[in-house]
C-alpha cells in the first residue's frame, strides 16, 4: 500500500526537509497559541504549577528487578511513564503561558531521562539478546515506551528549541546523543525486532504502528542528514506494510477496541506523520481499508464509554476523542468524526490528559479543540455491523440511540493478539448498561505474555459466557476455532451462529455444539442464546455460564433478574426444568477491573439436572 506506491528514486522530493517541516507551531510561534479557549489555557498552566520546583521520582535498579523478583511491573511502569506525562505538562504549560516560569523544571526533566540506563519497561527486557534481572546498556532494543520516550524528547526539543538553546546548548546534544543512540542508529541498522515484520512474524500487532509512529517522529524532527531521514521513511512504509498487509479488509481490531487506541489510532498517527512531511502527497485515506479501520471504533461503541470489548480490552475504553475526530474527517465519516466529537464534549478538559505522553495527539488536540466542540456530525449508535474477518457481530434495537437491547458475539480461534479462550461469546447491555459482559483484563504482570497467561482467570472460557462440557473449558491455540460462522441480519433480525466444538479438546468429549446468538427486534424484543449439541457419550456434567456485574435475583424455577443501579432491568429466561442455577461471587481485587465493575462480579452457573448426549438449550433475554 505505501512502499509500491510511494518509494520511487522521487522520494525525496515528495518530503519537506527537516528546517521546512513545521508541523505545529512552536513556543515563538504564538497566534495559535494565543488563540486557545481561556479554559484550556488554565488548565495547563495549572498542570505546569502543580510540578514547579518538582522533585523528580527516582528510578531505582531494585524497582526495575520487581519484575523479575515478582512479576510485578507496576512500581518501575508508573515512575517510569509518571516522568514522561510530567515532561509533557511542564511543556505544555510553557508554550502556553511562554514566561519561562517552568524552563528549569523541563531541564531537570529532560536531563533525568537521559541519565535513565533503559527508556522501556522491564516487561519489554525479553527482546534483549542477554536474559538479566536488569537491563543490558550494550543492547539498544527499540520497544514501544523507549521510541515513545524518543518522540517525547524530539517534540520537547522541536516546540522548545530556542529556550532550551539560551539556556544551554548541551541539552539539545544530549538529546540528539541519547535519540540517536538508542532509536535511530538502531532502527536503521537492525531488521531483527520482531514487530517490524521482516522476518515473515505471523502475529504483528499494535507494536508495528505504535513503535514506528514514534521512530517516525523523531526522524522527522531531529534527524539532520537527509539521506538517513529518508531511508527511515522508507523502512517506515516497508514495515507498515507488513502490518497492514496482515490486515482483514473488515478493518477489525482483534486485540479489542481500547488496542485500537494503539493499532487503528497510532497506525491514523503514521499516516498523519506521512501525510503531512510530504504536504499530502503520501495519501492513502482513500484506500478502503484504511477507511474501516477507522471505522471500527464506532462499530464496537455502545454508550458513553462502553465498547464492546474482547481479548485484552477493557469495557470502559477512553478513547483519544481529537484523533477519532480527525480520522473520520480525513476518510469523509461523519459517524466517526461525531464520536470523536460527542466524547470530547462528554469529557470536555478531561480530553486534554495524555496517555503515554504522545504528544503527537496532544497538539493537534489543543489546537483543534474549538473546531470540534462546534461540530456535531452524525451518530455515532450504528444498528448493525458485522465484521468477518474477526467474526464480531454487533447489533441494537435501534439505529441512532442506546435504548433497548445491544448485543456483540463473536467467533474467531483461539490464538489471536491477546487472545482469551473466547469462541462463542456475547455480551448484552439494556439501555446503555452493562448486564452479561466480558470481564476484561487484570493489570499485567509477568504472567500476561508468556508461558503462565492462561492461569489468569480472565483469559479462561470458564469466566466468559460459554459452556463447560465434563469439566473441560476451551484451549488456547490456532487450531481451537470455530467453524460453519454464518452472520444473518434483516429488520426484525441480527444473528450469528457457529460450531464451537473445535474450541475444546478432545478431553471434552464434544461432537458438535451449535451455538446461535441472535437478537430479535419485534413487538417483544430479547437476546436469544440457542445451543444444540451433540456429545460422545451420557453425562450431567454440562454447566452454561453468564458473567454479569450486578447481584443475580433468583425469580422461581427459570427466571433470573439482573438490576442496576439506575433501575435498569433484564430477565434472563432458562428451562428451569433442564438447568439448575448457582452463582459464585468474585470480589475483585486488581485496579483496572475494579475501576470498571466495582468491587465484585458475579458468575451465574446453570447446571444440567440430568444426563443427556445431545440436547437443545435455549436461554432469553429480555428488557424488564
Amino acid at each position: 500500500m505505501l512502499a509500491e506506491r510511494y518509494v520511487t528514486e522521487n522520494l525525496s522530493e515528495l518530503l519537506l526537509s527537516r528546517e521546512n517541516y513545521k508541523p505545529f507551531p512552536t513556543i515563538e510561534e504564538r497566534n495559535k497559541w494565543g488563540e486557545l479557549p481561556p479554559s484550556l489555557k488554565k488548565f495547563w498552566i495549572d498542570k505546569g504549577e502543580n510540578k514547579l520546583n518538582y522533585s523528580w521520582p527516582t528510578i531505582t535498579a531494585t524497582q526495575y528487578m520487581d519484575y523479575n523478583r515478582t512479576g510485578n511491573r507496576a512500581r518501575y511502569d508508573t515512575i517510569s511513564w509518571k516522568r514522561r506525562q510530567d515532561l509533557t505538562s511542564l511543556v505544555v504549560a510553557e508554550c502556553v503561558e511562554n514566561e519561562g516560569r517552568f524552563m528549569d523544571d523541563i531541564v531537570n526533566g529532560i536531563w533525568c531521562i537521559c541519565e535513565e540506563t533503559f527508556w522501556g519497561i522491564p516487561g519489554n527486557a525479553y527482546m534483549m539478546k542477554r536474559q538479566d534481572p536488569l537491563p543490558d546498556v550494550s543492547d539498544q532494543i527499540i520497544e514501544l515506551f523507549s521510541a515513545e520516550t524518543a518522540a517525547l524528547l524530539a517534540w520537547t526539543y522541536y516546540l522548545l528549541k530556542t529556550k532550551l538553546d539560551a539556556i544551554s546548548i548541551m541539552v539539545r546534544e544530549r538529546i540528539h546523543l541519547e535519540v540517536k543512540k538508542r532509536i535511530l542508529d538502531p532502527y536503521l541498522n537492525r531488521t531483527d525486532f520482531w514487530w517490524m515484520g521482516f522476518n515473515q512474524e505471523s502475529m504483528l500487532n499494535n507494536w508495528n504502528p505504535w513503535c514506528n509512529s514514534n521512530c517516525l517522529s523523531a526522524f522527522l524532527l531531529l534527524e539532520d542528514d537527509p539521506q538517513r531521514r529518508e531511508a527511515a521513511v522508507v523502512k517506515t512504509m516497508r514495515s507498515l506494510d507488513n502490518y497492514i498487509g496482515r490486515l482483514h479488509s473488515d478493518g477489525g481490531c482483534e486485540e479489542g477496541p481500547k488496542y485500537w487506541i494503539f493499532a487503528g489510532g497510532t497506525l491514523f498517527d503514521c499516516m498523519e506523520l506521512l501525510y503531512g512531511v510530504s504536504g499530502g502527497k503520501i495519501d492513502v485515506y482513500q484506500e478502503l481499508l484504511i477507511q474501516q479501520i477507522g471505522r471500527y471504533i464506532y462499530k464496537a461503541f455502545i454508550d458513553d464509554s462502553f465498547y464492546a470489548n474482547f481479548a485484552d480490552s477493557s469495557a470502559n475504553v477512553d478513547i483519544p476523542a481529537e484523533l477519532t475526530y480527525r480520522y473520520g474527517r480525513r476518510i469523509e465519516d461523519a459517524r466517526l468524526s461525531g464520536l470523536g466529537a460527542m466524547v470530547l464534549k462528554k469529557k470536555r478538559e478531561e480530553a486534554t490528559n495524555v496517555e503515554f505522553s504522545a504528544m503527537f495527539r496532544l497538539l493537534p488536540a489543543l489546537f483543534n479543540y474549538t473546531e470540534i466542540e462546534q461540530y456535531t456530525g452524525e451518530s455515532p449508535y450504528i444498528r448493525d455491523a458485522w465484521l468477518d474477518g474477526i467474526q464480531v457481530m454487533v447489533a441494537r434495537e435501534q439505529e441512532g440511540s442506546s435504548k433497548g437491547l445491544y448485543l456483540a458475539a463473536k467467533g474467531g480461534h483461539n490464538d489471536e493478539s491477546h487472545n482469551h479462550n473466547d469462541i462463542g461469546q456475547f455480551i448484552v447491555y439494556c439501555d446503555g448498561s452493562p448486564m452479561i459482559i466480558d470481564p476484561g483484563i487484570v493489570t499485567y504482570t509477568s504472567k500476561s505474555f508468556f508461558s503462565e497467561r492462561y492461569t489468569i482467570w480472565t483469559m479462561q472460557s470458564a469466566y466468559h459466557n460459554l459452556p463447560i462440557v465434563n469439566g473441560v473449558q476451551q484451549q488456547n491455540g490456532r487450531q481451537y476455532k470455530a467453524d460453519n460462522v454464518n452472520y444473518h441480519q434483516e429488520d426484525t433480525l441480527a444473528s450469528l451462529s457457529m460450531n464451537i466444538a473445535g474450541a475444546y479438546p478432545d478431553s471434552a468429549e464434544i461432537k458438535i455444539w451449535k451455538r446461535s446468538i441472535s437478537l430479535i427486534r419485534d413487538s417483544h424484543p430479547c437476546i436469544e442464546i440457542k445451543d444444540n449439541f451433540q456429545l460422545q457419550r451420557m453425562t450431567d456434567d454440562i454447566t452454561l455460564i453468564l458473567m454479569t456485574p450486578h447481584p443475580p435475583q433468583i425469580e422461581g424455577t427459570g427466571s433470573i433478574v439482573l438490576q442496576d443501579e439506575n433501575h435498569n432491568k433484564v430477565i434472563i429466561r432458562y428451562n428451569g426444568e433442564m438447568f439448575v442455577v448457582s452463582t459464585d461471587n468474585l470480589t475483585l481485587e486488581d485496579e483496572i477491573m475494579r475501576d470498571v465493575w466495582g468491587d465484585q462480579l458475579y458468575r451465574i452457573k446453570l447446571k444440567k439436572m440430568t444426563a443427556a448426549d445431545q440436547a437443545e438449550c435455549i436461554i432469553k433475554i429480555s428488557k424488564f
